[in-house]
């Protein structure tokens, strides 16, 4: 039975209100990091897959970076690895980094290639190893001691973050018409391997790429204010006053500063929204009305 011509018409106008955006968009780097609990939901990976072809065949460069925290939390539990936390962070010793290579550069980064193949594209698998394409160092972060009131320094272990990116692999993928999945697994100088933040390795690429558009896709809507209602745009000026009066929280106040350097470093805008939301990538990129919160410069 055929749809109703009405129907039909409203797809139409759809496709027509999204030229301009395509327009914007072609022959643009998009990089967009997948991750959160959405990874884990079937119907949502391949709302996400097909997102991610369209881009592409819409004549966008996309590349996918993901994370994998939940998936490695099993694996290490299935193999009796109990991790230790400090500052509420995982500390990666050398069994845990093992763990983490194979399931980011190995199951999960294969499966997302998997899905998005099924869905008619010609996707990649890597990681930050392959071709030197990321090296890393190892990550420093700090704590306030809760009894002395003083910045204490926390060892991580394999935890790095981004040194220099090697953009001459990514290029030569993009020119073959192939989309990057990348896995945030790199060498440091010393030929260790780290296990880097999904986000600061997004940021990064994004940032070496001069890439239009950076996406991270999160677990919530978007930056929220002291009410928990959505902003819809914010400046870098904005944002560091928000982390400054406490607006901005917890696991937000990373990603954040991720999206200021990528800005700094030559993207366009960066855009952090729900990856739970159904095509949450191609409203925010191919419509007018957004997915989450967009950061620009100025």
């Amino acid at each position: 039975m055929k749809e109703p011509l009405p129907n039909v018409h409203v797809r139409a106008e759809v496709l027509v209100q999204a030229l301009p955006h395509m327009q914007r968009y072609d022959q643009e780097i998009v990089v967009i990091k997948y991750g959160g609990h959405a990874m884990g939901d079937r119907a949502a990976a391949e709302d996400f897959a097909e997102d991610i072809v369209l881009l592409e065949q819409s004549g966008l460069k996309p590349i996918v970076v993901h994370g994998g925290g939940p998936q490695i939390g099993r694996m290490l539990g299935r193999l009796g690895i109990e991790s230790e936390f400090r500052g509420g962070l995982r500390v990666t010793d050398e069994a845990t980094v093992e763990v983490v290579e194979m399931v980011l550069a190995g199951s999960i980064n294969k499966q997302i290639v998997g899905w998005i193949s099924a869905e008619g594209g010609r996707a990649i698998g890597l990681c930050g190893k392959d071709g030197n394409m990321v090296r890393a160092r190892k990550a420093t972060r700090t704590i306030i001691d809760p009894e002395s009131q003083t910045e204490q320094e926390l060892d991580l272990g394999l935890v790095g973050e981004p040194d220099h990116v090697e953009r001459g692999v990514l290029d030569a993928v993009l020119k073959a018409e192939l989309i990057p999945v990348l896995a945030p697994v790199a060498f440091g100088a010393d030929g260790q391997t780290y296990n880097v933040n999904a986000d600061t390795f997004a940021g990064a690429i994004a940032g070496a790429l001069r890439a239009k558009r950076l996406l991270l896709l999160t677990d919530v809507p978007g930056v929220l204010d002291k009410d928990k209602k959505l902003i819809p745009e914010l400046s870098i000026d904005d944002c560091r006053r928000l982390i400054a009066d406490g607006t901005i929280t917890g696991g937000m106040i990373p990603k954040v500063e991720t999206c200021i350097y990528a800005l700094e470093q030559g993207v366009e805008a960066v855009v952090i929204l729900d990856g739970k939301v159904s095509h949450a990538v191609l409203l925010e990129l191919f419509t007018d009305y957004g997915a989450g919160t967009l950061i620009r410069r100025s």
